[in-house]
């Protein structure tokens, strides 16, 4: 197959973009109260969208600590930052339900 024209290969079917295929993670930390808040709206969002979502704690991953400790909370979809300190809910919304270009 290494030698055979690009015309006859079998195309790989992509996933078409969903709600579901995105993955939100709230980095937050403990006794913060924009953190509570975030965590409110990225819970209805991904609830209402049926989007995965994760939480990961700053005080427990020293890297997640030194790249975000004067952001927190943050929030990253697909793993890129998408918003910090407040979270719109429009926005992420939007961002998980609009296709990439």
């Amino acid at each position: 197959m290494a030698g055979m024209s690009p015309l006859f290969r079998r195309r790989t079917p992509q996933v078409p973009e969903t709600p579901e295929n995105h993955l939100v993670t709230l980095i937050r930390k403990p006794g913060c109260h924009l953190c509570d808040d975030a965590q409110l709206v990225v819970e209805k969002v991904c609830g209402d969208l049926g989007v995965p979502w994760e939480q990961k704690d700053i005080t427990e991953d020293r890297r997640l600590h030194d790249q975000y400790w004067e952001q927190i909370p943050v929030v990253l979809v697909d793993g890129r930052q998408h918003t910090f300190w407040r979270v719109n809910e429009e926005r992420l919304r939007r961002a998980l339900t609009e296709q990439s270009k």
